[in-house]
């Protein structure tokens, strides 16, 4: 079981996870929020059964219907995310598992742990290959600089994040951006839009359909 904080997160992983085992035995399936009942309770039924061999999900899968065949292993992604209630039923659980925990900022608690060798602990410390060190400028808002900025992106393949910030203003920012780019592929996400949209939106962007990605801070799930 692999267990995120968010469905965005949630689904990320399981288009990552479908594409580079498609070509093995392993089935791979989702658990949301964002399944109709049917499909909900036909995933739940093969995780009983054991005909899932990775299942993938929000806390969903820690409701009480949900029971597993022959669970080996728990993952457990952005682990801070997680509440309290969560984390009392991730203790249960873990009695009998083996348990990865993933965090880029692990909170104290998880810190000390691994300081006091209760815990195992792995670095990656190694940046994947070609990843090039974050550039930053400080530049004074002009329209000019926005148009240089995003075209060169696009120029070379690449896709930009456009951070607004304010939900009321945000179609503003779109218009604004439509007028300087009339070629690019534009997508708009913010916190209050429905669920299954935003995954569809988020899609499209890793997906490479969408050239600049108008979003509030929600980017940071």
């Amino acid at each position: 079981v692999l267990i995120c904080p968010t469905t965005i997160l949630a689904s990320q992983h399981f288009q990552t996870f479908k594409k580079r085992l498609e070509d093995l035995p392993i089935k791979v399936e989702l658990l949301s929020r964002l399944q109709t009942q049917r499909e909900q309770k036909k995933i739940i039924e093969n995780a009983k059964e054991g005909k899932t061999d990775v299942l993938i999900g929000t806390h969903r899968v820690l409701s009480d219907d949900i029971e597993f065949k022959n669970l080996g292993m728990l993952v457990i992604d952005d682990e801070q995310k997680f509440g309290v209630r969560q984390k009392e039923k991730l203790k249960k659980i873990r009695a009998s598992l083996d348990v990865l925990s993933l965090s880029a900022t692990p909170i104290p608690r998880t810190l000390y742990l691994a300081m006091s060798s209760l815990k195992n602990i792995s670095l990656i410390q190694t940046p994947p290959a070609r990843r090039l060190p974050v550039k930053t400028f400080v530049r004074q808002w002009s329209k000019e600089i926005i148009k240089q900025a995003v075209k060169q992106e696009i120029n070379r393949k690449g896709q930009v994040y456009y951070l607004h910030n304010r939900v009321a203003t945000i179609e503003t920012a779109q218009k604004l951006l439509k007028s300087l780019l009339p070629k690019a592929s534009l997508g708009v996400i913010h916190g209050r839009m429905e669920e299954r949209k935003l995954v569809k939106i988020m899609e499209d962007f890793q997906n490479k359909k969408i050239d600049v990605l108008i979003a509030t801070t929600i980017i940071e799930n």
